[in-house]
């Protein structure tokens, strides 16, 4: 697949999705959006791919919308004019349920970690997606702004569900209301970020991470906590438990668990099955 406006790579266990457009901060387009997705459905069904880790080109992670696109959609006009049929995919487990097909919720459902290594500007759409990504390595220096009211729009794409569950509601209403412009460094202190990493270094944390997953940690394992998590979420705590002893169940059954205690007990690296292919 000939991509524009992202770079996909892919190295064992690791699929690096770049934003490609730094000469607008890997602000983005419609093309650049279906681009993702569809690159998203490629790491997803790869073998190879443990975990996936999402940036950006050059000196910018994404400010959200091109503002051209945005021009455009406030005259009246959103560019449906452009045909992206070749980049249709459909990421994530189904089986999850309706929760996670609306819009960019998909993300939370597929099947293997997301990680978003934010090297510089983050805002809008931009900071929408990677509060869905499922964690976050932030360079000191990038700078944050929900942008939205400064727009007069709303909490847009998801933001105002992801938001609060991060950093509280009330953290979350002051970037909201305020769009005001902020630092890696309270992104780390308010909960935003997992990570905090010099300048330059989020890249590298990020595929670090991912290979120290691959290389000790069941990945069908990796998947099902996942599932968990975001499902548990929208859950009550007893139907949570229940969901939670059947796939326990489930797990016993594995190779994995017999690899895991095996390789524990013969004090050596694990050998897992990686998840296979709509697995």
């Amino acid at each position: 697949m000939h991509y524009q406006d992202i770079i996909y790579q892919v190295d064992d266990p690791v699929a690096i999705i770049k934003f490609n457009r730094p000469e607008a901060l890997n602000a983005f387009t419609r093309r650049m959006l279906a681009e993702i997705r569809h690159a998203l459905a490629a790491a997803e069904q790869d073998e190879n791919v443990v975990g996936i880790i999402l940036t950006g080109e050059g000196k910018g992670f994404c400010p959200g919308m091109d503002m051209n696109a945005l021009d455009a959609i406030s005259d009246g006009n959103n560019g449906s004019a452009q045909s992206l049929a070749e980049f249709k995919a459909q990421p994530g487990d189904p089986e999850l349920g309706d929760n996670f097909q609306v819009t960019y919720g998909y993300l939370m459902s597929i099947r293997k970690p997301v990680i978003a290594a934010i090297n510089g500007a983050c805002a809008g759409l931009g900071l929408a997606i990677a509060t869905m990504t499922d964690l976050r390595i932030v360079e000191r220096s990038a700078k944050f702004s929900t942008a939205f009211s400064q727009r007069g729009l709303i909490a847009e794409h998801g933001i105002s569900w992801t938001l609060p569950r991060l950093i509280g509601s009330g953290n979350a209403l002051d970037l909201l209301w305020s769009a005001r412009k902020f630092t890696g460094e309270e992104a780390k202190s308010i909960g935003l970020a997992e990570k905090l990493v010099d300048d330059g270094d989020a890249l590298a944390t990020a595929i670090d991470y991912v290979r120290s997953l691959a290389a000790s940690c069941a990945p069908k394992s990796l998947q099902v906590m996942k599932a968990q998590v975001y499902r548990h979420m929208n859950m009550e705590l007893g139907d949570a438990m229940r969901e939670t002893n059947d796939w326990m169940a489930a797990s016993l059954q594995r190779d994995d668990f017999r690899e895991g205690v095996r390789s524990f007990i013969e004090k050596r690296p694990p050998n897992f099955e990686r998840v296979k292919a709509a697995d």
